[in-house]
């Protein structure tokens, strides 16, 4: 079973309102290189469109941006107007803020036209959903998605077999749901179950916690 998430969306937005100053300091730097792995098994080309879901500080989107240069776009959502804002500065300070387009929204419900993207990132972000949404969302992304479409995920896992440190941190996210909001989920599972046909999948640890880098196609 997975753990549920119960804290509300409202209240994850004013978290991370409140961690965003201080965000890349927290979990930033220890998420870099997974994100970093997601984003080069992605290979976004030149004048491809790209729709990074969940952007946080904008490292993701500044180099998706700069991937997709010359001709290309790149769309971002986030729940949380204090990362969009500094993600907005990132992207401005890099200088691809020309063809980059970020807003304020929820991944269950995409303020996107069918079949515009070719590529749909998330790192660290489906798991922010409750249970029932992780179906919802992966919908809106193939919706989204071209029919020869791909997607990048990166994902804290739930093995079949988990060990003291999936264990402890399941129990922690029960205790302190708005502190350990992102919680183990079956990424795989879920990309299949959503129609996905997964490329490549690489299992790696964060803190004792099983990551998964994944590409997946429509």
């Amino acid at each position: 079973m997975i753990s549920g998430v119960t804290r509300s969306k409202a209240q994850a937005a004013a978290s991370y309102n409140r961690l965003s100053r201080w965000y890349d300091w927290i979990a930033s730097g220890a998420e870099r290189p997974y994100r970093n792995l997601g984003l080069q098994q992605l290979q976004a080309q030149a004048g491809e469109s790209v729709l990074e879901i969940g952007f946080g500080t904008g490292h993701g989107i500044v180099a998706l941006a700069k991937a997709v240069s010359p001709g290309g776009k790149v769309c971002g959502i986030d729940i949380s107007e204090g990362m969009l804002a500094i993600a907005r500065r990132r992207a401005r300070q890099a200088g691809v803020s020309g063809w980059v387009a970020l807003q304020v929204g929820d991944a269950a419900q995409l303020p996107f036209q069918a079949d515009c993207f070719h590529v749909v990132f998330l790192s660290f972000t489906l798991e922010l959903f409750d249970t029932p949404e992780i179906p919802l969302v992966l919908e809106q992304c193939r919706r989204v998605l071209r029919a020869d479409g791909r997607i990048g995920l990166v994902a804290r896992v739930r093995p079949e077999r988990s060990g003291f440190a999936v264990r402890l941190y399941e129990l922690c996210h029960t205790r302190w749901p708005a502190m350990l909001d992102c919680r183990p989920i079956l990424a795989r599972e879920a990309l299949q179950e959503a129609g996905f046909h997964i490329d490549v999948a690489q299992r790696l640890i964060m803190w004792g916690l099983p990551v998964d880098v994944i590409r997946a196609y429509q």
